[in-house]
């Protein structure tokens, strides 16, 4: 069976075929990606991926309304949690963004209709061959960045937005030659 490059690598299976790319509308879900990738910055995704049930558990499984009322004490515990990445600015901008996300939920319904939004509300598949080929940015994840920022965001840059796209399946970025390609 032919994979993404990427997604070949032991620790990454799982991942590349049961996750990555796969539209997803749960706000929830969305929330929790938006600040992994964010986490991510600097770091690489598998870093991320070993120290998930580390952040699911230290962020109250991604409830962005009890993230959103965490205080100093609260912050200054996460600064000590050796299951995810304890980064100061980056536990910030967790609560922050949980309080944006919470105003776009608001706002617009759902995070969902919000973010979706950017793709018209179906997924962008593209034809690459490999992953010479993939973009690190695009001007949508520009877009999508300059507007999330606007609205108070964090750690949300165009890189990140990309990345989050193609982890939430806004993009269709597998391989052509990859079987969940066609899947997804």
């Amino acid at each position: 069976m032919k994979r993404c490059q990427w997604g070949a690598h032991e620790n990454m299976i799982e991942y590349h075929d049961q996750e990555w790319g796969l539209p997803n509308h749960d706000d929830r879900h969305l929330f929790e990606m938006l600040i992994l990738e964010g986490a991510q910055a600097g770091l690489s995704w598998s870093t991320i991926l070993k120290r998930r049930g580390g952040y699911r558990k230290a962020f109250d499984k991604f409830d962005a309304r009890k993230i959103a009322r965490y205080d100093a004490k609260k912050k200054k515990e996460l600064l000590q949690d050796v299951g995810i990445i304890r980064n100061r600015l980056k536990v910030d901008a967790a609560v922050l963004n949980a309080r944006a996300f919470l105003r776009i939920q608001k706002e617009f319904g759902s995070f969902d209709k919000y973010i979706w939004g950017f793709v018209n509300h179906k997924p962008i598949k593209n034809t690459f061959k490999s992953m010479k080929e993939l973009p690190a940015f695009t001007d949508l994840s520009d877009k999508m960045s300059k507007d999330l920022k606007k609205r108070g965001f964090k750690f949300v840059g165009s890189t990140i937005c990309y990345a989050f796209m193609q982890a939430v399946g806004m993009v269709n970025d597998h391989e052509v030659g990859c079987f969940r390609y066609k899947k997804v």
